[in-house]
């Protein structure tokens, strides 16, 4: 594990910085100077965008990572990288053309009830396009263990383009109009530099022949497509469906939420830059005892590190949103709660989903995708009218739950492996009472100096705890090389 924790470690600190200039954008800049109705409508076109990316790039990074190791010598390799780059186009193409004829119908269907939509449907296109792509050739890097330039690029650069774009339109430069505009431009110019930086790490020797296996390659894509699609519905179908049922004002507050709430998926976000093709390298070379091995710590040690931040959030979250200028968004203090628990809950499974999609077993993943998607659209549709925002979180803590429940059993049955023991049993206990002990701990002092006592509380607590009960011995190291710096 030792690269894996190496490079989590940057990544996470990547992605820490990151949020914190995304917690600066969410928390402060959007709701300032785009105001809700902006805000709402930036959420609604970024979540419609990703909605879309599993379809435009037609599963295409997911294929690079589950096939790129099963090539053993450079001709291979290059003549399935060289075929890979093309297999978004099957989708791209036709998409495309659909969208120039059927434009006016899209906005129309789109802005029933928020004109203010019909204006932007092309961003919709454009971003879902450049996110594909992104995608495609930061797996490239990621196969060839370089994870950390391509996890700056995915992370901190859309947040800083979005932090520069508000300072101009706080000092009247850029018009709110514009400001969706020249966003989608900057995600375009982020897609050049991964190009770039793909092929300084590899460039192959491009050709039209195509790899042996290219129809188990296609399939494999396809698959992963129908079930990436799906998936992503579990993601954003609540920032979708929100405005669809209410003011599109109330995306607004359930994204800041939401953001905060994935605070608790950083370590996953970091480590599975890095540990999906590892996972990928052992089934490929049918190394069942490294697969358990990696499944087991990685559910461990998520487990530990995002219950840490599962704690720090949920134990300050009344303060923090004391320091915010809009009352209006405390009302989702609730959905932060359900949110970053079903966080916790995916943590926990480790590297269980990059098993599933790497695994001969990958075909599983669409009807469970399908089935999520379902569950949480119908959900959703009930919920949201009953709960508003709240009930769209609770859908999403319900279907996490069970198919986590699910998606275990089924790798335990067929594989024989499991992510949990005994240990993870007592790290749970320990989130559950420091959790229980230090809500009932309060200070009679401002918003700001409340967060900093509670989180030191909490950090000596906790981190005291996971050493000493040694739970995890990478842990243990990561605090010992700490400790001695």
């Amino acid at each position: 594990m030792g690269v894996v924790i190496r490079q989590t470690s940057k990544n996470i600190f990547t992605i820490s910085i990151a949020l914190l200039i995304g917690g600066l954008n969410t928390l402060y800049f959007y709701p300032e100077f785009l105001k809700d109705q902006y805000y709402g409508l930036v959420v609604f076109l970024l979540a419609t965008s990703n909605l879309l990316q599993p379809l435009m790039s037609l599963g295409a990074q997911h294929t690079i990572i589950k096939f790129y190791s099963s090539y053993k010598d450079k001709v291979s390799k290059d003549a399935f990288l060289s075929s890979i780059i093309f297999i978004p186009l099957i989708v791209i193409i036709p998409v495309t053309f659909f969208v120039v004829k059927a434009h006016d119908l899209i906005g129309e269907f789109l802005s029933v009830q928020n004109p203010i939509i019909e204006s932007y449907v092309w961003v919709i296109f454009l971003i879902s396009f450049a996110t594909s792509y992104f995608e495609v050739f930061y797996a490239w890097s990621r196969v060839h263990l370089k994870s950390v330039f391509g996890n700056v690029l995915k992370e901190i650069y859309p947040r800083v383009s979005v932090l520069i774009l508000l300072l101009l339109v706080s000092f009247n430069l850029l018009t709110k109009e514009s400001f969706v505009w020249w966003l989608t431009g900057f995600y375009y110019l982020r897609l050049a530099i991964m190009i770039l930086y793909s092929f300084s790490i590899y460039i192959p020797k491009f050709s039209f022949k195509l790899p042996q296996n290219f129809t188990e390659i296609l399939s494999y894509s396809i698959y992963i497509l129908l079930a990436g699609s799906t998936a992503s519905l579990l993601i954003d179908i609540d920032k979708y469906m929100i405005p669809q049922k209410e003011a599109i004002s109330q995306a607004a507050y359930y994204a800041v939420a939401v953001f905060i709430a994935t605070v608790v998926e950083i370590p996953g976000r970091a480590m599975f830059q890095i540990l999906n093709p590892m996972v990928a390298k052992a089934i490929n070379n049918g190394d069942l005892v490294e697969l358990n091995n990696l499944y087991q710590k990685s559910s461990s040690n998520l487990l530990i590190v995002s219950g840490f931040f599962f704690l720090l959030i949920n134990l300050n979250i009344t303060s923090f949103y004391l320091l915010m200028n809009n009352d209006l968004y405390s009302d989702a203090i609730l959905v932060v709660l359900i949110i970053s628990l079903a966080k916790l809950i995916q943590m926990s499974f480790g590297c269980g989903p990059a098993i599933l999609a790497t695994s001969s077993f990958y075909k599983i993943t669409l009807p469970f995708s399908i089935a999520m998607a379902v569950s949480v659209y119908f959900l959703n549709d009930i919920l949201i009218d009953l709960y508003g925002i709240n009930g769209a979180a609770i859908s999403t803590l319900i279907v996490i739950s069970l198919f986590t429940i699910l998606k275990v059993l089924f790798i335990k049955f067929k594989m024989k492996i499991n992510p949990y023991d005994f240990n993870s049993f007592k790290i749970i206990s320990i989130i559950s009472l420091i959790y229980l002990a230090v809500s009932y701990i309060g200070f009679m002092h401002s918003a700001f100096i409340d967060i900093v006592l509670r989180s030191i509380i909490i950090s000596i607590v906790y981190i005291s705890v996971v050493y000493y009960l040694d739970f995890s011995k990478n842990i243990n190291n990561i605090i010992k090389t700490l400790f001695k710096r």
